[in-house]
This record gives C-alpha cells, sequence and structure tokens, in this order.
C-alpha cells in the first residue's frame, strides 16, 4: 500500500497558488484513477483506490501547510504504513525551475515548511517525496506573497504538464521504484 499525500493549504482563496501545486497533483491523480477525496479523515481530505493494481490512500492535508505533519503522522500511524516505502509526498520546490519535477529518496525540507511538519512529526527525513518545481521567486517579491500567489495563463498550462508528469513519476515508482523514477524524470524536463 501507498499512502500518497499532496500538500498544499485549504480553502478556495489557495486554489491555483503555487503552493497548492501538491493538492492539483492530487486532484488530477484522483481524476485520473477514478479515486473520490473527499473523505474527511485524519485532518485531511483522503481517498482510497489503486494505481498500477497496488492500493493507495490519496491525502489532501486540511490542517494548513505549516502543521502538515500533523495529518502525515495520523496517516501513517492509521495504516501503520512503512514511510520509508509507502510514503510518497508531492509537495512544491521554488529551487526547481517552473514545470520541472524531482523525485528523492530523502532528504531536508530545504526550507519548506510543509516538508519541516513532516520530518519533525516523523522523526526522520527519508521518505520519498515529488517536487514540482514552480520556480525562483522574484527579488522583488516577499517569499509568502511569492508562494500564495497564483499561476499565470502560461505558467497553468506548465503545471498542468507538471502534474502529468509528478503522475506518471508516482506510476513509476508504484511500478518499479523511486529509483527508477529518479533515473528517469530527475535528468529530464516535461514529458
Amino acid at each position: 500500500m501507498y499512502i500518497i499525500v499532496g500538500l498544499g493549504n485549504p480553502g478556495r482563496e489557495y486554489d491555483n497558488t503555487r503552493h497548492n501545486i501538491g493538492f492539483a497533483t492530487i486532484d488530477r491523480i484522483a481524476e485520473k484513477e477514478n479515486i473520490d477525496v473527499s473523505e474527511k479523515k485524519h485532518k485531511a481530505l483522503t481517498g482510497r483506490g489503486y494505481i498500477e493494481g497496488q492500493r493507495v490512500i490519496l491525502a489532501k492535508p486540511q490542517t494548513f501547510m505549516n502543521l502538515s505533519g500533523e495529518s502525515v503522522k495520523q496517516i501513517v500511524d492509521y495504516y501503520k504504513a512503512d514511510e520509508k516505502n509507502e510514503l510518497i509526498v508531492i509537495v512544491d520546490d521554488i529551487s526547481l525551475d517552473a514545470g520541472h519535477i524531482r523525485v528523492r529518496k530523502r532528504g531536508s525540507a530545504g526550507g519548506h515548511n510543509g516538508l519541516k511538519s513532516i520530518i519533525a512529526q516523523l522523526g526522520h527525513d527519508n521518505f520519498v517525496r515529488i517536487k514540482i518545481g514552480i520556480g525562483e521567486k522574484p527579488e522583488e517579491y516577499n517569499l509568502a506573497d511569492y508562494v500564495l500567489g497564483h499561476f499565470s495563463a502560461d505558467e497553468r498550462k506548465l503545471m498542468e504538464e507538471a502534474s502529468e508528469s509528478a503522475y506518471n513519476a508516482l506510476r513509476m515508482i508504484i511500478t518499479e521504484d523511486a529509483e527508477a523514477a529518479m533515473n528517469s524524470f530527475n535528468r529530464k524536463n516535461i514529458l
């Protein structure tokens, strides 16, 4: 079983913001795999289904980004999941060019408050993440304003393609492993 968590902030005002690309990607996966992600459980909206024949839990924590770890910890504990092998977190990354994705098997939070919270709650950083680049913030922007800002029309198209790439990377992680996805997706731009 895999627990697939997309990070974001709850509330309509955060829809289509850079920080919510994790939520948007979970929505895309749910649509493609016909999984209803509306059950309120473990401080998250969750849904159960199958991807590539493997049982999955899709989750969008409703705790706000800085407390994402509370929800993730509850889900991991409830399902008695081996978070080192069965947890996949989908997250925005300002250090990647917009639209690029990168798969990592572990690593620091890199300044991302959602990842900081998860690492603090789990007590380690050894879990798979799919990072979706949202681009570096322009110099004149405050970081919070930038990540909570909405995508332009051009950026929205790029993010849809990035979400599709993240979905394909996720399927490869499930059918093969994270190493295979890293080798395939970390070298390329969008597929």
